[in-house]
């Protein structure tokens, strides 16, 4: 009989990883700047990253969820039936980025241009959304992107109490889905509730 891992030994184990990975650069790092232990370590205390020259950084990212999963493949389902079939549509489109575990939940390839798509079945912060977003559009070589967002009464409410946020997502819900079920370009950023 099969047994699955439990998640807090995956998690044990990526963390050993990422320690040794991260004690090796360094100390890599240490030696090539010529320091000693003592003489990287002294005026910093545990900060020995900025002493030889690195920047210190830990990212994360979502594990797969089965519940988040199956909405989110739902929310997109609902997005790609709304694209006429002329439109090739990709999901899961990686960042160029070499080591970079972001990608694109969707890509619309179609009108001379190509244009990324994120949806988002929960927005706690719209802040964060967006940062994000405007994050992955720099990093990703893009300059629009459709963020397909669940309609339901608490998001309407969310984003019509918040006008600031997603500001450069400007064109309108409606004429978005018009143009790409029309196989039309749709013009810039903008946000479709589904």
């Amino acid at each position: 009989m099969a047994t699955s891992e439990r998640s807090i030994d995956i998690a044990r184990r990526e963390g050993a990883r990422t320690r040794a990975r991260l004690a090796d650069e360094l100390r890599r790092a240490r030696r090539s700047a010529g320091l000693s232990q003592t003489a990287a370590g002294a005026p910093c205390g545990v900060c020995l990253a900025g002493v030889v020259g690195l920047d210190f950084a830990i990212r994360t990212f979502p594990a797969a969820d089965a519940l988040r999963e199956a909405g989110h493949a739902r929310l997109l389902g609902r997005f790609r039936q709304r694209l006429h079939p002329n439109v090739r549509w990709r999901t899961e489109v990686p960042l160029p980025i070499p080591g970079d575990r972001r990608a694109w939940d969707g890509l619309i390839e179609g009108h001379d241009r190509r244009q990324p798509v994120e949806a988002e079945t929960v927005i706690a912060d719209a802040q964060a959304t967006e940062r994000k977003l405007s994050l992955k559009l720099r990093d990703g070589g893009f300059d629009d992107v459709i963020l397909v967002v669940a309609d339901t009464p608490k998001y309407r409410e969310a984003l019509a109490a918040a006008p600031a946020a997603f500001s450069r997502l400007d064109t309108p819900p409606r004429d978005r889905l018009a143009a790409l079920g029309a196989a039309r370009d749709p013009r810039g950023s903008g946000i479709v509730l589904l």
